[in-house]
Parts: C-alpha cells; sequence; structure tokens
C-alpha cells in the first residue's frame, strides 16, 4: 500500500462519503471506491459499511484508523520538519474566515504575503459558517468573538469592539439620540444572531452595564451589508471598530456613545488564529501566522 491511499481512506472515513473526497481531489468517485476496495483487499478486512445511504467504518476500520492516522501525521510532521530548515514554505495553505473579515482585513494584505512567499498556494474560503478544521482541511482559521472552544490550538491575534455608529445625514432627519436609551425610539439595523438583534449592552466609565432593548425592520446577516446600510443612512448599526474604524475617521460614519464599551454578547472579544491541535506547526501556517501578528502591531 501507498501512503496516497491511507490518507484516501482516512479522507474518506472523516467525510463519510466517497463522491466528498473526490471532489476534494477533482477525480471520479469510481476512482475512489476503487482505492478503498484495494485497500481491504490488501488488509483482508472489511474498512467500511456501505448501504445505499450511508458509510461508517466497520471496528476494524475504526481501529486502523487510528493507528494510520497517527502514523501520517508523524511521518508528515518528520516531512515538514526536514522542509523547514531547507527550503521556503510550499504547498497549499486553506485559510478561512468570515465573509466581512476576509475583504476588509485580510484580502489587502495578500498581495504582500503572496510577494513573500509566491510558491505558497493560497486557498480562501470567505464564509460565515464556521467550518470544521479537521474534515475540511483547514490549516488556519480567523474567527471572531470571546473566547473560542477546546479542541483547537487558539492564539488571539488582536482585541475587538463594537460601536453603534451612524451616518451624519441620518441625525439631521430623526433628533434624540444623546444617550443609550434613546435607541428604544429608532429602527435599528440589525444583524440576524439573536442576541445582536433584540438588545444591546452599554457599559459606562465607572463599569456600570445597562441593557437596552432595540427594535429594527431591517435584518441582515452579514456585516458588510450592514454597514452599507449605515452609511446610506438607513439607522443605527452595531459594527465591529474593525469594520468602521476608517468610516469613523473619515466622518462617514459617527460613534454615536464613545464613552460607552458595547457589545451584543461579551465585552471582551477579539480576533483569533485557530489551528488544529497537533505537536508540530507547519511551516507554511507558521508563516502566516507570524505574517498576521507582525501585520496587526504595525497598525
Amino acid at each position: 500500500m501507498d501512503l496516497e491511499s491511507l490518507r484516501i481512506f482516512i479522507e474518506v472515513a472523516r467525510r463519510g462519503s466517497f463522491a466528498a473526497v473526490a471532489r476534494d481531489h477533482n477525480i471520479d468517485p469510481s476512482s475512489v471506491s476503487r482505492v478503498i476496495a484495494s485497500l481491504e483487499e490488501e488488509l483482508g478486512i472489511r474498512l467500511f459499511q456501505r448501504t445505499t445511504r450511508h458509510m461508517t467504518l466497520t471496528e476494524a476500520g475504526n481501529v486502523y484508523l487510528c493507528r494510520v492516522d497517527a502514523l501520517l501525521d508523524e511521518l508528515e510532521q518528520a516531512r515538514n520538519e526536514a522542509l523547514a530548515v531547507s527550503v521556503e514554505p510550499i504547498g497549499t495553505l486553506r485559510l478561512t474566515t468570515s465573509v466581512a473579515f476576509g475583504h476588509k482585513y485580510l484580502v489587502p494584505l495578500l498581495p504582500e504575503f503572496r510577494g513573500l512567499f509566491p510558491d505558497l498556494k493560497l486557498e480562501l474560503l470567505l464564509t460565515d459558517t464556521n467550518l470544521d478544521l479537521v474534515s475540511e482541511r483547514i490549516d488556519l482559521a480567523i474567527r471572531l468573538g470571546p473566547n473560542i472552544q477546546t479542541g483547537v490550538i487558539c492564539v488571539k491575534l488582536f482585541n475587538t469592539h463594537y460601536r453603534v455608529c451612524i451616518n451624519p445625514s441620518y441625525l439631521e432627519r430623526e433628533k434624540y439620540l444623546y444617550v443609550p436609551d434613546d435607541l428604544r425610539f429608532h429602527k435599528c439595523l440589525l444583524f440576524t444572531l439573536p442576541d445582536f438583534r433584540s438588545r444591546w449592552l452599554f457599559r459606562d466609565g465607572n463599569g456600570i452595564v445597562s441593557e437596552v432593548f432595540i427594535e429594527g425592520d431591517v435584518v441582515i446577516s452579514n456585516a458588510l451589508g450592514l454597514r452599507d446600510c449605515a452609511l446610506a443612512g438607513m439607522g443605527p448599526a452595531l459594527l465591529a471598530n474593525w469594520l468602521i474604524d476608517e468610516d469613523i475617521a473619515q466622518g462617514r460614519l459617527i460613534d454615536l456613545f464613545p464613552k460607552y464599551h458595547v457589545t451584543a454578547t461579551d465585552f471582551e472579544t477579539a480576533a483569533w488564529l485557530l489551528y488544529p491541535s497537533q505537536t508540530y506547526l507547519p511551516n507554511k501556517v507558521r508563516v502566516m501566522v507570524d505574517f498576521l501578528k507582525q501585520k496587526c502591531l504595525a497598525t
């Protein structure tokens, strides 16, 4: 058996589908099926139970998966360690983050990164769905929010915070927005997540937290869309600083309550770098992590 057959087996076990693995490799599903059949014949055991709708590991297949998965990790680690001291980062770096953060923060940095590492291929998956790092073969993820779940390596990139912002033209039409409680009398621009669309939290300079219930008839699932509506003067919006700091500096938006800390969930939020838990960080991931940290320190 060869290493590629073992890799195909592991991917099929994780994805539970010949078709999904075939799409990842741009090959026909029958080719994946033949690899698994050949491996089963060579081993003399059945690795998968197959029905018309489901495919699951057999008991023997599960035992085999645990051993070969660890073995391939060791071989990949040995290869990466050898490459790290001899060549520039190579291969494909699969990176994911949210649509808004990707467009606003990450994509503008890619030309510089590509200039530093021209032989490293990039696959950037911009989605507001939190992809599973292992099953989707993600090397590095950037996620936003409070502290991230366990099970992965998590490194803080930078702290984030939120602001209630509005276009100056809105205040020319609608008065009485002096304190956070005044938001109850305005139609706010809302994000689809439950906490973001029902109430916002404000903490004053004395540490006192107040809860303001908000309403609105425009609900959007993407922060870029909310920002565009706020810029158009459609109402107040709660947006992250990394998205609207430039707009506020240029006068396109106004921070309504600069003396307050504002949030919909937790006052301590950040942008986090996540990668699958393992003892060795591949060189292709390390250079991106170092690059992003350096860019954050420079801003």
